[in-house]
């Protein structure tokens, strides 16, 4: 038989819910009912589910998701059975249009749809909702996309947070983007803050600012001269080469986690030191590296043919061994030059069991491998790559990766050097490497990036064809994958199914109405509006919730609801001195700019209509002589008031 999929019954069970109040037993009814399941269906039993029913498991997976996400609420938690109903927020979205209520739209309009609620069914605690990992036919919304080990991801999020300055957009972008990885979103911001830190940290999220002069190389790639410290450029001459930007720079790091999901983010670093590497010019003598993957060893130029492998080089003593003998080849050669400080580095510092991590240029690396062997001597005819060591290749990924997703600062040009541990971003790392069990139903990794002011940009030309590339079907990984070739580069490129994007756009300075159509057909919508909720009643007597319904509702009347005033503005203020700074230094300047210096629509919003009210004084100004009797016009004088009356905002109770 084909069970009805959950997505279908969130619909009927909103509609069932807002006419009666209904036990879990009368939802399944119901929905039963509703798509013509028979006793014989309703009986069939899942084996890898302890022999639970499937309609009957769906049914309350999707009560689950309707409670979490509070568009039903649950009553007399003493109740065995459960009893709900519809919440404000769901008869608020029983008023849109039915064929608008779809899935997709409930996953991008509430955070919490999707995530189980606890006690649903209070009588069954070893059951509903707490069962066993869904397959991909069971998740609602998942695209045919596997990774290397059959886990199903979900689809990927493509958001923009739209509403007034000071509605809380770019912390509701922290909060969306700790949800998509993953973690648990808290009520307390302190402990989100962490969350979001930790994840910028690992990489997983990155954060850039969009404006008017942001382009497609800023955005995806471009042309740039290199600088003057490029490991293995040559400077003889300027030449221009692909650079890589933010964006093309994280969906590397989703892509190679996509790769690599379920056996990754278990290697233990322990003490080990971690060190960079060249092996050989990148670009230049890629035939070395090459070698060397394939050879399981990393090799070094500097120390010239001489054999380094009598024990009196071993430890720090081996340093000044290492000095001697070398001076006999070169003498009056300092202790800094790389034949000394870096081959004894490579020979006698580096132990078995640390890393390597192989640069290319200095601000990505190809490669990460960990020592396996003590140093020996092998010959050879290539630039005196005399000098190796065995290795066991951790991570070869297919393109390059930025060096700040693991350490924060640029690699430098030596050859070999230990990084520096308070610099090393030590869990990224080790969520680059793989562990020593692997995890079969370990899904990927999930990536965000965050646009703030996405509209401020030339939307068309700083995406190109990434406005194709971002739709779900043509990711990575999803049924209909779709890869470009890069106009700089010439790579091919797509983006992985596992990269999120979530943007902001502040409506007073652009309405959504003007935004690339073909943007908007690939970005789902979400409205914050001001929220008086999030303020106390009073403070210090200033009716603070009532005055910012007032201003808001004079604002929209004026003007339109696009530009009212966001509570955030508001919600650091403990006294009324913070009150009065903010309307000072922030809303009256704010309103002057909405009504372009409209001081008598400013007024209006206010309350001070006659320019003797408590904010706003309003002088007459005497017209100039040569005027005849009746024919000049009254005009006026405004300014914000010294000092704000004492009932300035008792107009607002």
């Amino acid at each position: 038989m084909t069970i009805t999929k959950i997505e279908e019954m969130t619909l009927p069970m909103l509609r069932r819910v807002s006419e009666r109040t209904s036990t879990t037993t009368d939802l399944v009814e119901a929905m039963a009912q509703e798509f013509n399941v028979t006793e014989e269906e309703r009986s069939e039993r899942s084996a890898n589910r302890e022999g639970q029913k499937k309609f009957d498991n769906r049914v309350h997976w999707a009560l689950s998701w309707l409670v979490g996400a509070k568009l039903i609420a649950r009553l007399s938690p003493e109740s065995q059975e459960g009893l709900y109903e519809i919440s404000d927020r769901g008869r608020e979205l029983m008023l849109d249009p039915p064929s608008t209520i779809t899935f997709k739209y409930l996953k991008s309009r509430y955070p919490d749809f999707g995530r189980k609620a606890a006690n649903v069914t209070p009588n069954h605690p070893d059951s509903w909702p707490t069962l066993g990992v869904r397959t991909a036919a069971e998740t609602p919304g998942a695209a045919s996309a596997a990774d290397d080990v059959g886990v199903k991801i979900s689809e990927p999020t493509n958001l923009i947070l739209y509403g007034p300055p000071g509605t809380g957009k770019t912390f509701s972008t922290i909060l969306e983007a700790v949800r998509l990885c993953g973690r648990p979103v808290t009520g307390d911001r302190l402990e989100v803050k962490r969350s979001y830190d930790a994840l910028v940290e690992a990489g997983q999220i990155a954060f850039v600012t969009f404006h008017q002069s942001y382009s497609y190389e800023d955005f995806v790639e471009g042309l740039r001269p290199p600088t003057g410290d490029e490991d293995g450029e040559d400077q003889s001459s300027l030449r221009l080469r692909p650079r890589r930007g933010i964006f093309r720079e994280i969906s590397a790091l989703a892509e190679q986690a996509r790769k690599t999901a379920g056996r990754v983010g278990g290697f233990d670093l322990g003490r080990r030191q971690v060190f960079k590497m060249s092996l050989g010019r990148a670009g230049v003598e890629d035939y070395i590296f090459d070698a060397a993957i394939e050879g399981n060893y990393v090799v070094l130029g500097w120390g010239g043919d001489v054999d380094w492998s009598d024990p009196r080089y071993d430890g720090d003593v081996g340093y000044y061994a290492i000095l001697d003998t070398w001076n006999q080849v070169e003498p009056g050669t300092s202790g800094y030059s790389g034949n000394i400080s870096q081959l004894w580095r490579f020979r006698s510092s580096m132990r078995e069991g640390d890393l390597v991590i192989v640069s290319w240029g200095n601000s990505h690396f190809r490669a990460i491998g960990e020592i396996t062997s003590s140093y020996r001597y092998e010959p050879t005819e290539t630039r005196e790559y005399n000098h190796r060591r065995s290795v066991r290749w951790l991570l070869v990924p297919d393109e390059p990766l930025p060096v700040d997703s693991i350490y924060n600062k640029p690699f430098t040009m030596r050859s070999c050097y230990p990084l520096n541990d308070a610099l090393l971003k030590r869990e990224a790392l080790a969520r680059l490497l793989p562990g020593d069990a692997v995890e079969k139903h370990a899904g990927p990794d999930q990536f965000v990036l965050i646009i703030d002011e996405i509209n401020r940009a030339n939307i068309s030309k700083v995406f190109g064809e990434l406005i194709t590339l971002l739709e779900p079907d043509k990711r990575i990984g999803a049924k209909n994958e779709l890869k470009v070739k890069l106009p700089y580069s010439g790579d091919t490129f797509g983006v992985p199914f596992n990269l999120h994007i979530v943007g902001t756009m502040n409506t007073a300075d652009r309405s959504i109405a003007l935004l690339d159509t073909a943007l908007r057909r690939r970005f789902a919508f979400r409205e914050l509006t001001p929220d008086p909720k999030f303020l106390p009643e009073e403070v210090n007597n200033v009716p603070l919730r009532a005055m910012l319904d007032y201003i808001n509702e004079r604002i929209e009347y004026l003007f339109d609801r696009e530009h009212q005033i966001g509570h955030a503005y508001f919600i650091e203020c403990q006294d009324k001195e913070a009150i009065d700074f903010v309307m000072r230094t922030k809303i009256i300047p704010l309103l002057t700019e909405y009504f372009y210096e409209d001081w008598a629509k400013v007024a209006l919003v206010l309350g001070d209509t006659d320019g003797q009210g408590g904010f706003l004084c309003r002088t007459v100004l005497k017209a100039p002589d040569g005027f005849a009797a009746g024919e000049a016009t009254e005009r006026y004088r405004w300014t914000v008031r010294a000092e704000f009356a004492d009932d300035a905002y008792e107009q607002f109770r």
